[in-house]
């Protein structure tokens, strides 16, 4: 068995968090701050002035308060239990964990406001147009600042930090552009943005009951962006249980038998799984090659954080 190159005397540390996490993390503390502070105003106004597209808007901000709550506890947790022995390889995947339990309670409150807004559409009751506006306006704005906040550690469109890297001379983007991100900030990020809808629903309704009287479309703006909440809560929910489930990244797995297949040697087992944001680990089995010459051909491929190669 032969580890990967950086590795002294079998010794190396298995640190896989993502090279932005403690930025990260200080940007998601900040961003709960905001969010709880107008969770609670939001939720207060709903109740005063009757109107469900802005109880949706604040109870979706109470779960987004939450989830975004958990990821601040798990990058700290992550932080914390970095040297842990008891994770052979590191806790780089407990931001993953955090966002899947929290897309499984968004599930739920998603359910539950399409089930309230539906009453109302049943049963309409009286809604104070003007306060309910004004408030939904400064959550829009919560949402647009949170946005910003978060935008500094995601990028669109770019590879991600690669976190703790043993081939420090290779780090840097992925020459395949394999998405290098951390699903807890990206899926947080993704979230306001999903605030910032529902908060331009709520008030797109507000004012249409205002001054067109049409008072059905505050409910009906409370199923919308429950069907928001609901998309992005299976959307995270299916790329954090891909982490957590050891799916393998088909174009990585591509890359890499492309790397060592090429004539001389044939890999005969080839497991892959993410470790950390950005980074995985692969134990490959070839023969045909002596595992040094294996190793040498995979140090292009930069996503590789921790490597074991078995020659047979």
């Amino acid at each position: 068995m032969s580890g990967f190159p950086g590795i002294v005397d079998g010794a190396h540390s298995h640190d896989f968090l993502g090279k932005n996490h403690d930025a990260n993390a200080r940007r998601m503390l900040w961003v709960v701050l905001l969010t709880a502070a107008m969770m609670v105003a939001e939720i207060i106004a709903g109740y005063a002035t009757g109107s469900m597209a802005l109880l949706a808007d604040g109870f979706h901000m109470a779960t987004h308060a939450g989830a975004l709550g958990i990821a601040a506890i798990a990058y700290a947790y992550a932080r914390h239990n970095v040297g842990n022995p008891r994770y052979s390889f590191g806790t780089g995947k407990v931001g993953d964990l955090a966002g899947f339990a929290s897309a499984l309670v968004l599930g739920v409150i998603a359910l539950g406001i399409a089930f309230e807004s539906a009453l109302r559409l049943a049963r309409p009751v009286d809604v104070a147009f003007g306060e309910a506006t004004i408030v939904a306006v400064v959550g829009l704005a919560v949402n647009l600042v949170s946005a910003a906040l978060l935008s500094g550690g995601h990028h669109h469109g770019h590879s991600h930090g690669h976190g703790h890297d043993h081939h420090h001379d290779h780090q840097g983007h992925g020459h395949h552009g394999h998405q290098h991100s951390d699903n807890n900030l990206r899926a947080a990020y993704l979230h306001v943005l999903a605030d910032a809808l529902t908060s331009v629903l709520a008030i797109a309704a507000l004012l249409a009951g205002r001054y067109g009287g049409w008072v059905w479309l505050d409910p009906l703006m409370g199923i919308v962006g429950a069907l928001v909440i609901a998309r992005w809560s299976w959307t995270l929910m299916r790329d954090t249980s891909a982490v957590l489930l050891d799916a393998a990244d088909p174009h990585l797995v591509e890359e890499i038998r492309a790397c060592v297949e090429t004539g001389d040697a044939n890999i005969h087992d080839l497991h892959v799984w993410q470790v950390g944001p950005g980074v995985h680990a692969a134990i490959v089995s070839v023969t045909g090659i002596p595992p040094e010459t294996a190793r040498e051909r995979l140090r292009p491929v930069h996503e590789l954080a921790h490597l074991t190669i078995e020659a047979r």
